[in-house]
């Protein structure tokens, strides 16, 4: 069964009182958003038998809506001020209805949420994709050709290879995710270090 719960990563010397309050207000991503902000009991996540899969959606489905809190897209990304923030789906019904749920009535910066379910070769025209499965070929085929996606994520072994720039991990049983600098710089956005903090690792060049 996936835990849902942020591991912070070691660091080499004791971090700052500002650093700790830092990760310590997101390492509770996943467990606030799955168990609290979403109306489940922290008891019945544990709990859930055989629910693995549906455990991890839901535990993916909390961190895609957070990302879109700690990401800046170019003001050339909304066609105006009252454009919504779109989060595109390839890949997975079942992940763009737990989005569609986890996003219902919710705001980033003032922007309503909306999310598509889309298929391989529709115009991804969207903030944040997402891009469902373990099959790297097919991630890296899908990049390719969704230019207009700004934050692609993806849950494959070459995700960040490919051009992602989240991609999810297991890692210990925990829902863990790392970035490229590189891509993000690529498509014009900037990454909070708050956000950088937590992940488990950080790529930037040959790193």
């Amino acid at each position: 069964m996936i835990r849902h719960r942020f591991a912070r990563t070691p660091q080499p010397s004791p971090p700052s009182p500002r650093r700790r309050q830092a990760v310590g207000r997101l390492a509770g991503w996943s467990l606030a958003a799955v168990c609290g902000g979403l109306g489940l009991a922290p008891a019945t996540a544990h709990a859930e038998a055989g629910g693995s899969q549906a455990l991890e959606r839901r535990v993916k489905a909390a961190f895609l809506y957070k990302f879109l809190g700690y990401a800046d897209f170019p003001a050339s990304a909304f066609a105006d001020s009252a454009a919504p923030v779109t989060i595109g789906v390839i890949g997975s019904d079942e992940m763009a209805a737990e989005l569609g749920r986890v996003v219902a009535g919710r705001q980033v910066r003032g922007r309503q949420i909306v999310v598509r379910t889309l298929r391989e070769g529709d115009p991804a025209q969207v903030h944040l994709l997402f891009i469902a499965g373990s099959d790297s070929a097919r991630a890296a085929r899908i990049l390719r050709s969704a230019s207009g996606a700004l934050l692609p994520v993806t849950e494959c072994e070459l995700g960040l290879q490919n051009g992602s720039v989240i991609n999810f991990r297991i890692i210990e049983e925990r829902v863990r995710f790392d970035v490229s600098l590189d891509s993000a710089e690529r498509n014009n956005v900037k990454l909070s270090s708050r956000l950088l903090t937590v992940a488990n690792r950080v790529v930037k060049g040959n790193s």
